[in-house]
């Protein structure tokens, strides 16, 4: 594949996409398979669209192994809405939730539901900066909490975690943004796993929710009627205007996933990618560190350091100059972080690699 016109993009989001998949769009841009017009342009409620947000919707629920009584959402507002959305649906038992905060999106989701009910954080890595993921057990939680919020995998600080929760009869509810279709999940494990699409699966537009059944229509009665999510099922997405070319793109990603071996084969490829990078981290002699636990590294945002933010910033400069963009962390924490979701070639993580090493050599 002819990369020479293009970057390197290891941005943590909106995130780089198959190039298959981006040719595709473009051959089908002006004219959707002969139809006249765009995605872009057409109506949401056109035999076309329907068959998009229906095949969509069907290929991940093959990829990912989604049973029957779960409901598979398309929605808008992402993570942001989510952090609300999830309280007021789930919150209408006890009123109670339980949350292990990972990271700055968990932290800020559990700020929402404050204002919904009673959240109790059950643990927080917050003490070691969020380099690590607490263990915790089915015991930790209260037995009449509505519901345990985590998010799988932080972008920000480059933690995943290596365990699903136990929360016994508790419905466990994820953020699974950044890490979703990178690796297989055991969905009836979860009440509820949410995914903003922008990092491994389409352009910025489209929240993915996947919710069992018995869990939605509970929400109260005053309820803005976007927030409910029973309003999106019984509705089949099309409650109102969906993101239609982030849906539509979404997926052209789901039938590029399955043309390429599932989400296991891309699991192992990302294992790969992964271990290339971490190896030369920490095979560097402290030239660079990552300050992650092991155990708990990402498999999609690979954060590092030099210990020297000047030189922090020439690593980000001079790799730009190579053509590998986006290697700045987080603003809240800096350093350097590579992002390599699905999409990223391993000819990507070979570049970098190759520079890394090359401006140790240099810098030392």
């Amino acid at each position: 594949m002819d990369y020479n016109n293009r970057v390197f993009n290891f941005s943590a989001g909106p995130s780089v996409l198959p190039v298959e998949v981006l040719k595709e769009a473009q051959e089908q841009l002006l004219s959707y398979h002969g139809c006249g017009q765009s995605v872009m342009e057409m109506s949401h409620r056109s035999k076309e669209f329907e068959g998009i947000i229906t095949e969509a919707e069907a290929d991940l629920r093959d990829l990912m192994n989604i049973p029957e009584n779960y409901k598979v959402l398309f929605l808008q507002g992402g993570g942001h809405l989510q952090f609300s959305m999830v309280p007021i649906n789930l919150m209408n038992g006890s009123g109670k939730a339980d949350y292990i905060i990972t990271g700055a999106w968990a932290k800020k989701a559990a700020a929402e539901a404050r204002k919904v009910g009673d959240v109790r954080v059950v643990a927080d890595s917050s003490d070691k900066n969020f380099t690590y993921i607490p263990k915790v057990s089915r015991e930790d939680f209260r037995p009449d909490a509505d519901y345990v919020y985590i998010c799988s995998n932080n972008t920000i600080y480059g933690s995943h975690f290596p365990y699903t929760p136990d929360t016994g009869d508790i419905p466990l509810v994820s953020d699974m943004s950044s890490c979703i279709l990178s690796e297989e999940v055991d969905v009836t494990k979860y009440g509820l796993i949410w995914a903003g699409a922008q990092k491994n699966v389409a352009p910025a537009g489209v929240t993915i929710v996947i919710v069992r059944e018995d869990l939605i229509g509970k929400a109260p009665d005053n309820t803005p009627v976007y927030l409910d999510y029973k309003i999106h099922a019984d509705k089949g997405s099309m409650y109102n205007i969906p993101p239609c070319w982030s849906v539509y793109i979404a997926g052209l990603v789901f039938k590029y996933l399955k043309r390429k071996g599932g989400i296991k084969a891309m699991h192992d490829l990302d294992v790969k990618k992964a271990a290339m990078l971490y190896d030369c981290i920490d095979s560097s002699d402290g030239f660079y560190t990552c300050p992650v636990a092991k155990e708990d590294r990402s498999l999609m945002n690979v954060v590092f350091v030099t210990g020297n933010p000047d030189l922090d910033a020439k690593f980000v400069a001079e790799a730009r100059a190579e053509g590998m963009v986006n290697l700045k962390g987080h603003r809240s924490v800096g350093g350097l972080r590579a992002s390599i979701f699905n999409a990223m070639p391993v000819e990507g993580v070979e570049a970098l690699v190759d520079f890394m090493e090359r401006f140790k050599k240099a810098n030392r």
